[in-house]
């Protein structure tokens, strides 16, 4: 795992950004298209918007993203769904093809669809965040280490919610849906290279959990620290509690 610590939400999305350019770019040229993941979240916001004004050819990239609320529509201002088409989709139009999550209609008919999809060829850039209570997309702590299934549905937990509800997607932690469509862990891990911005104070928990303690699944970002090929983007606020000798040692 390769760590950086920028100053602050914006200069750390540029640097995440130009980084997952670099990825996206030579993938392009190896294959002739690259397959990315996109997560979602306040926490996105800034690598996202850095990622578009780079000059990519998104007419080469396809796109998949990590979960949505089951029975939640593309119209309702949380939907995952709908942050990616306002964020992404409408302003890189060329885009080769997005795979949406959808909690609507036949959940275990979309999940089929969506295994089927991304199980054709291998994942080469997953952008994933990191939650408040270490989730990474919406395996909520115990997370399920042991599936090899591409999409579960899965509840979410009263700390996932508040995440929610402090971000500003619902008013209140009554209307969060109990349930999600997450990609799983196991999924995550099959992408060659794995990108994880987390800016902002209240995710510096999180972060000295995942970095302090071995891989368990009562801490699922912990499981990230495995992988061959991942690069966490800190900020000064999210890498706060992190003791900086233990830093020092994995940057």
């Amino acid at each position: 795992m390769k760590v950086s610590v920028w100053k602050d939400s914006q200069e750390l999305g540029e640097q995440a950004a130009l980084y997952s350019a670099k990825v996206i770019k030579e993938k392009i040229e190896q294959n002739g298209k690259a397959r990315i993941i996109l997560s979602t979240g306040a926490s996105q916001f800034d690598t996202l918007k850095a990622l578009i004004a780079l000059p990519l050819d998104w007419s080469k990239v396809e796109m998949f993203h990590l979960d949505e609320y089951v029975n939640l529509p593309i119209s309702h201002p949380a939907s995952f769904r709908k942050y990616l088409q306002e964020r992404l989709v409408d302003l890189v139009p060329t885009m080769l093809n997005v795979h949406f999550v959808s909690g609507e209609g036949d959940v275990l008919k979309q999940i089929e669809q969506l295994t089927a999809e991304i199980r054709k060829a291998p994942i080469d850039l997953a952008l994933i965040g990191i939650g408040e209570n270490a989730h990474i997309a919406f395996n909520d702590p115990p997370a399920d280490f042991d599936t090899k299934e591409a999409y579960i549905v899965v509840d979410l937990d009263e700390g996932c919610k508040k995440q929610q509800v402090g971000e500003g997607w619902f008013p209140s932690l009554a209307e969060v849906p109990n349930q999600a469509i997450s990609m799983t862990v196991h999924q995550i891990m099959q992408s060659e290279v794995i990108v994880s911005s987390v800016p902002h104070r209240v995710k510096a928990k999180a972060i000295k959990d995942m970095i302090a303690n071995d891989v368990t699944n009562l801490i699922p970002a912990t499981m990230l620290k495995t992988h061959r090929n991942m690069a966490l983007f800190l900020d000064e606020q999210s890498a706060s509690e992190v003791d900086k000798d233990l830093l020092e040692t994995i940057k």
